[in-house]
């Protein structure tokens, strides 16, 4: 049974890798994968009612993400529909491919801390639309923002869901995690920045073309509608230790705030005005076929969590490699093909803190892998995944522009905080 299910992630995998070569939508395959692999694990398991109770359980889960990631977006959505983007893009006046991509990348970086890495490529990805309008030059941004919101998500207790998971579970403390981080993540965005500089100098971006009214002063609705679903995202993260509600839970309720003020906004409209900026409107533009990826690959990976493949995976490093720090480096690049939730669930699993105590050197560590290493791959991370859906970004073009980097970057980030161990 775990040989057919790695073989049919295996195929899957490779079919979403191969997306534009056989003109199959990745969430398709992702669906099929995800469904197939449950039904052989139910089919061959013995006991059929917890294995239907384990979907169960791993599809509450799983629908946890799905709906944090549809309320992000619908808010974002709901932005832009009101133009509320363009009081940062207006401000935004770079010309130069070479700056504006280092702006780009340090405010998804800090972004990314603050809210987290998911929320923050789907609100930059956004952003660059109204500033870079050839597709391909965008795709080069939307890389560095891939890089740089794992980069920032890494060190924030609330920019990761792994660091959060970390966090929860009592092996890492915010102020920690914070210090011993923040340098390395810097390190692991800048040094991709700088080489994506290089490339850039070369390069002439064109901006999309501009309509009769881009020259307008932004409206008090704009604006009001901009802070309101900015502040209703910093709000998540505090509705969620306030309440120890979910995160989604705390989203959907940001989502409902949202739904309502602007709906007082607009009540004195026509319909159809109120209709072009209602939620209804913005739900209909959010990208479900992104969603139900999302979907289809974590049903998927939750059946190889539990069928024990990956904690065999982690059990074979750990008997054949004796140094910690080489363990964690190589889940970090295994992190960008199977979901980094997964591993660091594994992981806290198999070494309980009475072993491994708070903050301990091998918890930091894992945070920054789990959490930058998805980058290497379109996949391998729950913003990369927003941007491929957002950008159609063919993950062979990623493959090729931006593994490499994202590797260099991850490989010079995890130096830095193993120099930071040796000489602290």
């Amino acid at each position: 049974m775990v040989t057919i299910v790695i073989f049919i992630f295996i195929l899957g995998y490779t079919a979403i890798a191969f997306e534009h070569k056989i003109k199959i939508d990745k969430a398709a395959v992702a669906l099929i994968m995800g469904v197939l692999s449950w039904g052989i694990y139910l089919v061959t398991g013995t006991d059929r009612e917890h294995i239907l109770f384990e979907l169960l359980e791993k599809t509450g889960e799983i629908s946890g993400i799905l709906f944090f990631l549809l309320g992000a977006m619908t808010i974002v959505e709901l932005i832009d529909a009101h133009k509320g983007f363009e009081i940062i893009s207006k401000r935004i006046r770079i010309e130069k491919p070479a700056k504006l991509i280092w702006v780009i990348g340090f405010l998804t970086f800090f972004l990314s801390a603050i809210l987290d890495n998911l929320t923050t490529t789907i609100v930059m990805i956004t952003i660059i639309r109204q500033l870079i309008g050839k597709k391909e030059d965008r795709w080069i941004f939307a890389g560095i923002i891939i890089i740089s919101a794992n980069a920032g998500g890494a060190w924030s207790p609330m920019g990761d869901v792994t660091t959060t998971m970390l966090w929860i579970g009592k092996q890492i403390t915010a102020g920690t995690i914070i210090t011993k981080l923040i340098i390395p993540s810097l390190v692991c965005m800048i040094v991709p920045l700088f080489i994506t500089t290089l490339y850039l100098k070369k390069v002439n971006i064109t901006r999309p073309p501009v309509d009769e009214k881009a020259n307008e002063k932004i409206s008090f609705e704009s604006r009001f509608v901009f802070f309101a679903g900015i502040l209703a995202l910093l709000a998540v993260p505090v509705i969620k230790t306030i309440t120890h509600l979910p995160p989604f839970m705390a989203m959907m309720f940001a989502l409902g705030l949202m739904w309502i003020l602007t709906e007082i906004i607009h009540r004195g409209k026509k319909e159809e005005v109120r209709g072009k900026y209602s939620v209804s409107r913005a739900l209909q533009r959010t990208d479900t076929a992104t969603i139900l990826f999302f979907l289809g690959i974590l049903l998927a990976i939750s059946v190889m969590e539990l069928n024990g493949t990956l904690i065999g995976w982690a059990d074979f490093l750990n008997a054949h490699i004796s140094s910690q720090s080489t363990i964690v480096f190589i889940l970090g690049i295994f992190s960008s093909v199977i979901d980094n939730v997964p591993i660091v669930a594994a992981l806290q699993g198999m070494y309980p803190l009475s072993l491994f105590p708070t903050d301990y050197f091998f918890w930091e560590f894992l945070a920054y892998a789990a959490g930058t290493g998805g980058s290497m791959l379109i996949i391998g991370s729950a913003a990369g995944i927003a941007a491929m859906g957002m950008e159609n970004i063919p993950f062979s073009w990623y493959l090729r522009k931006m593994t490499l980097l994202a590797f260099i970057g991850y490989a010079a980030g995890a130096g830095v905080y193993l120099l930071q161990e040796y000489i602290f």
